[in-house]
């Protein structure tokens, strides 16, 4: 990052940023879109059990891996304020929080998940499937976590193309072994939808052993001696990661929890309903990851700014940041009118699941209107290292509103299913338009702050 004097200087520096980011997301999610699209081909109880895995999975993940990425703006404010010699400490200490929280999420799981799955109402097939494809995943929570806490610090230096190449290096990795341990190809056990838990922790060692490869011999990160020294834990840096990390991490679970939420609740519908949702839903979190990326992007640019005590400068990488993730959504509204059909039929070949997918698809249109808003906002917000409040906006709109009026509207109304992707579009917007009014005011609160200082500072 360096500081730009005009708005062209401004996008460039921003799409360079962005752009790396959106590809390495995408790259992400593919991992999960190709154990989605290679299970399916194996049978739809493939699919449901995988599906009803990642409902599970997915909202943990990101919720804790929300609050590893409190590092990007602590070390982004970091390097704003000329205090480099601080950032290898602070890194250090999440990799050790990383660690902690792996270990953490492995006990719980092996503690409750026969419990979870029990309880609701699947077919033995589907519970087995869910099960050990989770099991085999867990395998690899550890390498991911430390990554996460690694990548973070990478971002943080505006040097997100680096992610990008350690993810789609990994991309083929994964491909391959759902391959061979899906379908049991050379030699391999045929392990259908399990198989996809297991090839999704072998490529999360493997990224593992790359970054930290990247991080510790190739510059500018290896300058900073990230492993250099291998200072204590620090429960005092581990409260300030947290103290920002946790609203960003319970917010995103938030947000990825009623999803996964709906899905359960989607378990007394048949196989064919949740694999259809399942399908639909892998889609539409793909195209989320366009305002999740400039989200992402705008919170280094956005902590860079305010370190340096420019707020003017990050007020527009924030006005940037929601025009061009409006410009995505509109695009995907384009691509999901046009082409629903053609995507349901990359998910299966079923005719039954492949007209409900497409049906759920048309739905899915206004979650990308919703999210082109809500997300790019948030990620300005953590710019500022502002995150409980957004954590309260989350659980109102999401848990109050979303999920509460979709229930009552698949339960009581003729919607049926559809009626909870109806709730999950009515939370997204009431989150948007909450989330635009509490960036106007801290805005306003910064420009003001800045110019007092500059008045004492010249009087």
């Amino acid at each position: 990052m360096y500081k730009t004097e005009t708005l062209s200087g401004k996008l460039r520096q921003f799409m360079v940023i962005l752009l790396p980011i959106l590809i390495t997301q995408v790259g992400l999610l593919a991992m999960n879109f190709f154990d989605t699209v290679m299970s399916g081909r194996a049978g739809a109880h493939d699919l449901a059990g995988v599906a009803i895995g990642s409902s599970l999975w997915v909202p943990v993940f990101t919720g804790l891996t929300g609050i590893l990425m409190a590092l990007t703006p602590i070390v982004a404010q970091l390097i704003g304020a000329k205090k480099e010699s601080q950032v290898s400490f602070s890194v250090l200490q999440g990799v050790y929080l990383a660690i902690f929280l792996s270990g953490v999420v492995v006990l719980l799981g092996s503690l409750v998940l026969d419990l979870i799955l029990n309880g609701m109402d699947l077919t033995d097939e589907v519970t087995y499937i869910a099960k050990h494809y989770l099991v085999g995943l867990s395998f690899g929570i550890l390498p991911l976590f430390v990554y996460t806490a690694l990548r973070s610090f990478i971002d943080a230096l505006g040097e997100t193309r680096t992610t990008m190449f350690i993810t789609l290096l990994s991309l083929p990795v994964n491909v391959l072994f759902n391959y061979l341990l899906i379908f049991g190809k050379l030699g391999f056990p045929k392990l259908g939808g399990i198989g996809a838990g297991y090839a999704s922790a072998i490529t999360y060692w493997f990224i593992f052993f790359i970054v930290l490869l990247v991080v510790h011999r190739i510059r500018p990160f290896s300058i900073y001696g990230i492993f250099g020294t291998f200072y204590r834990i620090s429960f005092g840096k581990w409260k300030e990661i947290l103290k920002i990390g946790v609203p960003i991490g319970l917010s995103i679970f938030f947000e990825v929890s009623i999803f996964a939420a709906v899905t359960l609740l989607m378990s007394r519908f048949d196989t064919i309903t949740i694999a259809a949702h399942q399908a639909a839903i892998n889609f539409a979190s793909l195209l989320y990851m366009a305002p999740l990326s400039v989200s992402m992007a705008l919170t280094i640019a956005v902590g860079f700014e305010i370190g340096a005590h420019r707020p003017k400068d990050a007020k527009q990488y924030s006005v940037m940041g929601i025009v061009i993730a409006v410009g995505f959504a509109l695009l995907s509204a384009v691509l999901l009118l046009l082409f629903n059909e053609q995507i349901a039929g990359l998910y299966t070949k079923d005719q039954a699941v492949l007209q409900l997918t497409a049906h759920f698809l048309i739905y899915a249109i206004f979650f990308q209107l919703s999210d082109a808003i809500a997300a790019p906002i948030q990620g300005a917000l953590r710019g500022y290292k502002d995150v409980n409040i957004t954590l309260i906006m989350a659980l109102i709109s999401y848990w109050v509103v979303g999920l509460p009026l979709g229930f009552v509207l698949a339960n009581y109304t003729d919607f049926g299913a559809f009626g909870y992707w109806i709730g999950l579009s009515s939370g997204l917007t009431s989150g948007a338009i909450t989330l635009y009014l509490r960036l106007r005011w801290l805005q306003k609160k910064y420009a003001n702050t800045h110019t007092e200082d500059v008045a004492e500072g010249t009087s």
